[in-house]
């Protein structure tokens, strides 16, 4: 099946948003990952449906059908292997690879794909912490902990997954050394959302506006193993 970029990218933001295989997602949200119109979104999603690859019901939003996932599975793989190897092998920075991704996962080859993946001997998850679709297209466990402004003050958690999506976000929590696999110290979580933590053994404090503690999921260290 022969499906367009944008195609493609309404199925990834779609699987992207899906929490549960009986959520369905509102053009709303899906308007809003894409940076488009929700017009614009109604447009594409009667292809996308004519096209089985969504189920759709009016003013309740739509969900994947199996094909509709397989298709947005392979676009997540094909982003996230990618993500990994400009990290890994080009010395990107992880904020400058989520755009480069974008472009070129559309493009790979089957291939290319699996040689990517052998040379970085089969990665679970990409720079962020996101996990990696397996290569026969297995839904991965996206219960990748819980955002850290749902802690309490005093828990000790392990960075998880970060957001890839804004660059400036990325630079900011590099910048502080909070990347997937540190152990984090919450200290306060103020009511409008402002988050206090510091790494295990540094005296240094960092404090996350509620739009940049959203970004960060979090596990307590037992339930990370």
């Amino acid at each position: 099946m022969m499906l367009s970029d944008v195609m493609e990218d309404y199925l990834k933001a779609i699987y992207q948003l899906q929490r549960g295989d009986d959520e369905r997602v509102k053009t709303s949200a899906i308007a809003e990952e894409l940076d488009v119109t929700s017009p614009t979104v109604t447009s594409m999603l009667e292809k996308l449906e004519d096209r089985s690859l969504i189920d759709r019901e009016k003013y309740r939003g739509v969900t994947l059908t199996e094909e509709g996932e397989t298709v947005a599975l392979e676009v997540v793989r094909h982003h996230r292997l990618l993500e990994a190897y400009l990290t890994e092998h080009l010395d990107y920075d992880w904020s400058e690879v989520h755009e480069e991704a974008d472009r070129l996962e559309h493009h790979i080859s089957e291939n290319f794909e699996a040689r990517v993946a052998a040379a970085l001997d089969e990665p679970e998850v990409d720079p962020h912490g996101s996990p990696i679709p397996s290569p026969d297209l297995e839904p991965p466990n996206t219960a990748v902990g819980n955002p850290i402004s749902e802690c309490g003050e005093g828990d000790t958690v392990i960075v998880k997954e970060v957001a890839d999506h804004d660059p400036e976000i990325l630079s900011y929590l590099a910048d502080h050394g909070l990347e997937p696999g540190v152990e984090l110290e919450v200290l306060e979580v103020a009511p409008f959302g402002m988050v206090t933590a510091s790494a295990r053994g540094s005296d240094t404090q960092v404090s996350l506006p509620e739009d940049v503690a959203r970004h960060i999921r979090v596990a307590l260290p037992a339930e990370a193993e």
